[in-house]
Formats: C-alpha cells, sequence, structure tokens
C-alpha cells in the first residue's frame, strides 16, 4: 500500500496570507502546505482520494493522478471539499463515485447545485454521491471502514483501510471508536500546533497521545498550520516512529 501526502496544511495554508513569521517565509520546501489530502494506492491497486480540497487541482497534476476509484469525504468543510469540480477531467471514462455521510452529501448538494441537476449542462463533473453510515463498505474490492472523530462538538469521519488509518480535523475520538483502530500498520493523524488549546484540532501534545495509546508501527502527523513551528525543529521532538509528514511524500508499507 502506498500514500502521497497531496497536502499537509489547514485551512489557510502555509504560508498564511500577509504572515511574515518564520514558518511562513521559510525556504525549506517542507513547510510549505497545501489543504491537507491524500491519494492511496492499496495492495488490491485500488485508488482512493482521501477529501478534496481547493488545491486538489494542482496537487493531481503536481503528483501525475490520473485515475480515482473513489472519493473518501471527512466532513464538510471547505478545505476538504472545494475541489469537487476539479473532478470533472476524471469523469471521461465514466462516473466519480464520491462517498460522505448523509449531512455532508446534502451539503455537496446544495455547494453544487448544477452538478445534480435533473438537466445538466455539458462539461459538469459526473459525480455519483453514496450515502455512508458507520457501516464498512466496499470499493473495487477493498473494504472501507468509516471511524467516527469528533470535530470540536462536529461528528465528522476517519477511514480505515487494511492496516493503514486515516484520521483528520480531530479534537476527540470516543471510547467506542479506538477498537476499530488496532493492529495499525500506518495512522495518519493531525496535529495543529505544538500545543492543545484548539478547540476543534488536537495539538501536538493530544496526538502524541492519541498514536500511543492506539500504538501503530509508523504515524505521521497532518493538517499543521504554521504554529506548529518549523519542520526541522518539530521533528526533533518526536518519537522515532512518529514523523511531520510534508506535501508530496510518498510512504510505502
Amino acid at each position: 500500500m502506498k500514500i502521497v501526502f497531496l497536502g499537509t496544511g489547514t485551512s489557510t495554508g502555509v504560508p498564511e496570507i500577509g504572515c511574515q513569521c518564520p514558518v511562513c517565509t521559510s525556504k525549506d520546501k517542507r513547510d510549505w502546505r497545501l489543504r491537507c489530502s491524500s491519494f492511496i494506492t492499496t495492495d488490491l491497486g485500488t485508488r482512493l482520494l482521501i477529501d478534496c480540497g481547493p488545491d486538489f487541482r494542482w496537487q493531481a497534476i503536481s503528483n501525475r493522478i490520473y485515475r480515482l476509484d473513489a472519493v473518501l469525504i471527512t466532513h464538510e468543510h471547505y478545505d476538504h471539499v472545494g475541489g469537487l469540480d476539479d473532478l470533472r477531467p476524471f469523469c471521461a471514462g465514466g462516473e466519480v463515485n464520491v462517498y460522505a455521510e448523509q449531512d455532508v452529501a446534502k451539503v455537496i448538494r446544495t455547494r453544487l447545485p448544477y452538478v445534480f441537476a435533473e438537466h445538466k449542462y455539458p462539461g459538469v463533473p459526473n459525480i455519483s454521491l453514496h450515502e455512508i453510515s458507520l457501516a464498512p463498505f466496499m470499493v473495487k474490492g477493498e473494504t472501507i471502514v468509516p471511524v467516527r472523530v469528533m470535530h470540536g462538538r462536529l461528528p465528522i469521519l476517519g477511514y480505515r483501510i487494511g492496516r493503514m488509518a486515516y484520521l483528520t480535523d480531530v479534537k476527540t475520538i470516543p471510547e467506542s471508536e479506538f477498537a476499530k483502530l488496532e493492529g495499525l500498520d500506518l495512522l495518519v493523524i493531525n496535529a495543529l500546533r505544538l500545543d492543545g488549546k484548539h478547540p476543534t484540532h488536537a495539538g501536538l501534545d493530544e496526538a502524541l497521545a492519541y498514536i500511543g495509546r492506539i500504538k501503530p508501527k509508523e504515524a505521521y502527523l497532518v493538517h499543521e498550520s504554521h504554529k506548529i513551528g518549523l519542520h526541522a525543529d518539530v521533528e526533533k521532538l518526536l518519537p522515532p516512529h512518529v514523523h511531520l509528514a510534508y506535501d508530496n511524500l510518498q510512504v510505502e508499507f
């Protein structure tokens, strides 16, 4: 299985517009972060995009992504769904399957009414929107297990695929969901900044506590703001099996 980190930044991206802090003015490309999204190729060859934010067009071009079997949406915030219209080139060979919870699917239909109109004009994305629950579902022979996590007070989804789990925008994880996260080779989880004082996102301290409880073989941190600090500095704070992901990083496991 392989994961490509298309974007590892928070909703404003890094550099943040107008900011002159050391992170936003860093020359280290690992400190430049597009909005959070990842592309996964499973052992069965299934190609899965997790979230499709406003930077998706360039993320797909940069990483030569030419085919998708499904798009898995974690929640409806714009930095996670703002690029759905850019799925148009992937519709040349047929519809693109997008999976989201019922409330999220409703928001997507509202924001992109022309995509789901009865009489579509030429060139709109051909999206098949599937409403999912917490029940596992299949995509081209691959079992996808939704994981409930809390984005502050907002219930959203993470996903387990094989021995990998992807959790973004997490603040808390319900006790009932930890059983779904046992025996992982790879865990992806958010760490917005160094401290955990943000009301809707885990900080580095909270992310490390979750990693310590879940005990994956390897863990990668995503969805960072400029307040996480410089990549080179943060890496020195991490245990050997925990890594600060960066844009365009590819990991095979």
